[in-house]
């Protein structure tokens, strides 16, 4: 490696150091404010769509804001997925569109959103998703976070 090539890698490094990582709100106070989803969840058929993973936060563990959300998306049968139907929502009534709050934490296996502020409470999050051939994965958790 020359000087320049080492010098540019270091710097690199000591940049990923020492800038912090932006926290994202992810759930404002005022949108965990609003009333509850009140809507019955769609009846299941058997459909093939992407298969969706929360990694992390899990179903039923709590948090402490702000926490790392992880969600991997992977094909079924070898059928691409298609990043553009990305759709996440806060599930409130009104229904609350998050879609652009995580576009800059969709990688191509799904969202990594390192610090995501979410308020204290239970919130409840739908991820939609569909591969190029228009099969469409409903999946959603519930998050705990604490006080």
């Amino acid at each position: 490696m020359k000087a320049h090539q080492i010098y540019l890698l270091l710097c690199t490094i000591l940049i990923s150091i020492f800038i912090p990582i932006q926290a994202q709100t992810l759930i404002s106070e005022q949108e965990a404010a609003l009333p509850p989803y009140t809507s019955k969840p769609a009846s299941r058929s058997i459909i093939r769509g992407p298969i969706v993973k929360w990694i992390n936060p899990k179903n039923g563990i709590v948090v402490s804001s702000p926490f790392e959300l992880k969600v991997l998306l992977e094909s079924r049968e070898g059928v691409k997925i298609d990043p553009s139907s990305l759709k996440v929502t806060y599930l409130k009534s009104p229904i609350v569109d998050l879609t652009p709050r995580i576009q800059t934490a969709v990688t191509p296996n799904g969202i990594e959103l390192k610090k995501a502020i979410v308020p204290p409470g239970s919130h409840t999050i739908r991820l939609t998703i569909k591969d190029v051939e228009g099969r469409e994965t409903n999946s959603q958790i519930t998050i705990q976070v604490n006080p």
